[in-house]
């Protein structure tokens, strides 16, 4: 104890007798020591982290759908115009002055075939057929006394008891020349008559006129244009198609026997009136033609009396310029399979689930496309078809299909111009 007292002592005594700014130092260093050893002490009194499994991932649920490839009559979409089939130009074929016009002949005003539009004054023709028929009278005159002739000449013959007559003594060159001139006149008087008829302009189909070039009181001369006109009762809609859908559609390529050509039926259709009521015009009927500029693959249809009212309302009345939807029937697809779009990657492939929950990708060949679908074949029958949309889809992921549902086709598929 006491030497304990006298160490105490010592340190006290040399505390006492150390600087002021050593003694702080000193007391850092001894804080920094303890503080450290307490850190280490606690770093090597604390637990050990115990390894635990790593709980599995939950798998993503997808909805899968089981393909049943069958049958498949396709129906492709278009569109197009109706336009008239036959457009013409009146055109004069005689020189006069229009002295009369129909009450039809305007802009847009309907006639019947055969009916008189505009009348050119036929006067200085009536007179033409009158000199024709004085010209025809005395060339018949003339083949008369010819004949007389010829007949005298033929009894002078006879009392001659010569049998060396030659035609000139018998007047034959003489009868041919008067029955030539009588057939010359009959035919100028058949001129003179067809130009009389010509006066009176018409057209030879029931038709609708677009535009006039002459009217009452003007001049007109041979060749001049006098209206422009197309017919009403036959008209036309040319439906582009894709290279697609044109090789979906049996369309004549060649020559065939029309009576043995069977053309897919097509249905157009319009918007009528305000409330967009729909009217139905069916076609048995459809040729092909490719136009040389653009290089597109067009189905012309035709469409017999356009305009004629149906009192079932089931077709509108197809004026020129409206715009009509067309379907057209196309070929029977063996095995195809209507897919919803959602299910399609890259255009042509699709997730197939199998039994290992996993998912991979398969290529199909489409047919055609609709806004929410796909048809395709090359799908096998009861392949698992992964319908919901997957996104930045991995193959071999692992899947966990919710439900499994039969897809069946309908009896047709709707197709849309691309």
């Amino acid at each position: 104890m006491a030497g304990t007292k006298i160490i105490s002592a010592t340190v006290k005594k040399g505390l006492n007798e150390m600087p002021v700014l050593s003694r702080k130092g000193l007391v850092t260093l001894i804080v920094l020591v303890l503080g450290l050893l307490m850190i280490t002490s606690l770093a090597m009194l604390k637990p050990k982290p115990q390894r635990e499994p790593r709980a599995s991932r939950p798998l993503l649920p997808v909805e899968v759908i089981i393909a049943a490839p069958a049958p498949l009559a396709v129906t492709i979409f278009s569109q197009g115009t109706v336009a008239p089939k036959r457009e013409i130009d009146l055109v004069s074929q005689v020189a006069g002055r229009v002295v009369a016009v129909a009450s039809q002949y305007a802009n847009g005003g309907f006639f019947n075939a055969d009916e008189m539009l505009l009348q050119i004054e036929p006067d200085d023709y009536e007179f033409s057929v009158t000199r024709a028929k004085a010209q025809v009278a005395k060339a018949q005159e003339q083949v008369a006394l010819e004949l007389g002739r010829s007949r005298q000449a033929k009894r002078e013959w006879r009392e001659l008891d010569d049998k060396t007559a030659n035609a000139l003594f018998l007047r034959q060159p003489q009868l041919n020349s008067a029955q030539a001139s009588l057939e010359s006149a009959q035919a100028d008087l058949n001129k003179a008559r067809l130009d009389l008829d010509r006066t009176a302009i018409s057209a030879p189909f029931p038709g609708r006129i677009r535009q006039i070039f002459a009217d009452l009181g003007q001049y007109v001369n041979p060749g001049a244009r006098i209206a422009k006109v197309y017919s009403t009762n036959i008209v036309e809609v040319r439906l582009p198609l894709s290279d697609r859908q044109a090789a979906l559609i049996q369309l004549p390529t060649n020559f065939q026997n029309s009576q043995t050509v069977n053309y897919p039926s097509v249905i157009l259709s319009s918007s009528v009136g305000a409330s967009g009521e729909q009217g139905v015009c069916k076609r048995e009927q459809l040729d092909v033609s490719i136009d040389i500029a653009s290089r597109l693959t067009y189905a012309v249809t035709e469409v017999q009396i356009p305009c004629k009212a149906d009192l079932s309302a089931i077709r509108p009345p197809l004026n020129i310029g409206l715009f009509v939807q067309a379907k057209i029937s196309g070929k029977t697809i063996a095995n195809a399979i209507t897919i919803p779009k959602d299910a399609v990657y890259k255009g042509n492939q699709i997730l197939v689930h199998n039994q290992d929950d996993q998912a991979s990708y398969q290529t199909v060949s489409v047919i055609q496309t609709d806004i929410n679908s796909i048809t395709a074949v090359g799908v096998t029958p009861g392949t698992r078809i992964v319908s919901s949309r997957i996104p930045l889809a991995i193959a071999g992921m692992k899947v966990a299909p919710k439900e499994q549902q039969l897809v069946k086709n309908q009896s047709s598929a709707e197709d849309t111009v691309l």
